[in-house]
């Protein structure tokens, strides 16, 4: 498990999901059209197999995040990549819109950045962790003896989460979900 840990408290470690990279002997050669048909044609079960695998990616790649401040571990969870889909849903729900009474349509106003991140890690966050954390009535419920207003995860998030570690916390999210691969490697392997 590798960690990737910082001076300011926020620890990623890399689960044991991911698979190790074998390095093979691979010779380049030059196909003819029909070779090349063939080539897939016979691989074709393999590259199915290959996309049904690469679906699973939000289940089966997840980080561990650990909240560390001054030495003291405060909490840990784990997130998971989020889809292109899932991205678009948190941002669309925080979102203000406007009707452009000349264009007869409504547009994008401004976006709720504090909102918006929160929900992000709130989206990434495994569904065991959510509940343990972020949804718990218990948490709410002492919190709201401290500060007024904890309604929901997002609450949560927002007050118990600097904003340097929720700007780390979303570089990991990206990075799980392929936003910091190096595209030429990804279009390569």
């Amino acid at each position: 498990m590798a960690n990737l840990s910082n001076k300011t408290g926020v620890s990623v470690k890399k689960d044991i999901h991911e698979e190790a990279e074998v390095q093979e002997n691979i010779e380049e050669r030059d196909f003819t059209e029909e070779e090349t048909k063939n080539q897939l044609r016979l691989n074709e079960e393999d590259f199915i197999q290959g996309l049904i695998a690469a679906a699973n990616f939000s289940e089966d790649e997840t980080q561990r995040i650990e909240i560390i401040r001054e030495g003291k571990l405060y909490f840990a969870f784990h997130i998971r990549p989020l889809s292109s889909e899932e991205y678009d849903k948190c941002r669309k729900k925080h979102t203000k819109y406007v009707r452009n009474k000349k264009l007869g349509m409504k547009m994008a106003d401004e976006t709720e950045r504090v909102k918006y991140q929160s929900h992000i890690i709130y989206q990434a966050t495994v569904e065991e962790d959510r509940e343990k954390l972020w949804d718990n009535k218990q948490v709410w419920k002492a919190l709201n003896a401290k500060k007024d207003r904890i309604m929901n995860g997002l609450d949560v998030i927002e007050c118990t989460l600097k904003a340097g570690e929720k700007d780390r916390i979303l570089e990991a999210i990206d990075k799980l979900s392929g936003y910091e691969d190096d595209l030429e490697e990804t279009v390569k392997n």
